[in-house]
């Protein structure tokens, strides 16, 4: 190669998301891989772990949606583009993608963009602002799931010259390890959390929002309790709501109608996510939209927990139904308790087994390092 490759990714906030944190994973793999690496973004709680000797960091607004302040990004990005001679530009967002676009336009610069969700749209504005993502030179799609919305849903905006191809999004199977945790920390959590030992415990992460299914959670809970009596378990919704304080009323109030006040406890966050995984016998996610890609299914087998998931979108392909989990029709809190009881009927030998087969899927298909090789090699592939 002639020169270094330089690549500068843009998303909107640096948290803890499955977007922030593959950014963080591929920037200092690009380090690592002797490259020059770039991030912008305007904040995030992900920032004070970024190795600003690997990875150079630029503040700017671009989680704005003001069409002034995007035109002005996108003014900025580009005199950034020519002052570190960047060769790639890899947007993640819609917002910043518009200026990411425009920048790349002026400084004739490759430009791509990762699908983190499903962009729908109820109008032809909507449809507009979202085709940003399939302006690109290459469209990654995180899931298989994502690239058939894609070509369902913007084939008008797809091209013989535009790339688009699947990319599964990965986690750090060393981070999420059970043999990590340390038995004291364990002890800790129970105590911190005010868990019973002994009881089996259930392990809903996600933060509180409708989609999310959390109502239709603890309607499953007291259907198991009908069939198994209570006290049987102790389940933990653990996520944020985000401002959204009715919801989180509207469920404090079915926890105390289902009467299931003493085995649902609400946490609002954990620091350390691979011992909230460790302590559970098994974890549940029952969006009742689909997930583009599913992380708390991936998480979970990595920490050799069996998953219960709803069989929409990217979880019908993260989860060998049966092996290293079960699928639930989606919106069904019927069967949804059947698989609860079926799980918590399970010996540990059963439960121990689907969790090595789960971290055996993870591994193979769903580590960081292999998300972030495929991805190199695409920005290569554009540089050359």
């Amino acid at each position: 190669m002639p020169s270094k490759l330089k690549v500068l990714q843009v998303i909107p906030k640096l948290g803890y998301g499955g977007a922030e944190t593959g950014c963080y994973d591929i920037a200092h793999y690009l380090y690592e891989n002797d490259c020059k690496s770039y991030i912008i973004t305007s904040g995030g709680e992900l920032i004070k772990f970024v190795n600003k000797k690997k990875v150079k960091l630029i503040r700017l607004p671009v989680q704005s949606k003001n069409p002034i302040i995007m035109l002005l990004n996108a003014l900025i990005i580009s005199l950034i583009i020519l002052f570190f001679n960047i060769n790639v530009v890899h947007a993640r967002s819609r917002a910043p993608a518009w200026s990411c676009l425009l920048a790349t336009k002026i400084t004739r610069r490759k430009f791509v963009t990762t699908f983190h969700g499903t962009y729908n749209f109820k109008n032809k504005l909507k449809k507009f602002y979202n085709s940003v993502m399939v302006r690109s030179n290459l469209i990654i799609a995180g899931s298989n799931f994502i690239f058939s919305h894609i070509k369902e849903k913007y084939s008008d905006y797809l091209s013989s010259d535009k790339k688009l191809l699947v990319i599964f999004r990965g986690i750090n199977t060393d981070y999420f390890d059970s043999s990590t945790t340390l038995e004291t920390d364990e002890d800790n959590l129970f105590k911190s959390w005010q868990i019973q030992v002994g009881k089996k415990i259930i392990l809903f992460p996600g933060r509180l929002t409708t989609w999310k299914g959390q109502e239709m959670f603890l309607e499953a809970l007291n259907k198991v309790n009908i069939h198994l009596g209570h006290e049987a378990f102790t389940a933990v919704i653990l996520g944020s709501d985000q401002g959204r304080d009715l919801y989180k009323k509207k469920l404090i109030r079915l926890v105390e109608q289902y009467r299931l006040t003493n085995q649902v406890i609400f946490i609002e966050n954990c620091n350390h996510m691979p011992l909230a995984y460790k302590i559970s016998d098994f974890v549940v996610s029952a969006s009742i939209e689909p997930e583009a890609f599913g992380r708390i299914s991936v998480e979970a087998q990595s920490m050799q927990k069996p998953i219960l998931a709803s069989n929409l979108g990217g979880s019908k392909e993260t989860i060998i139904d049966n092996k290293t989990g079960l699928l639930f029709e989606a919106g069904n809190s019927e069967e949804m308790s059947k698989k609860i009881i079926e799980l918590l009927n399970l010996d540990e030998s059963t439960l121990k087994q689907m969790g090595i087969e789960g971290r055996k899927n993870v591994i193979n298909k769903f580590n960081v390092e292999k998300m972030c090789f495929s991805t190199y090699s695409e920005y290569k592939k554009l540089f050359n």
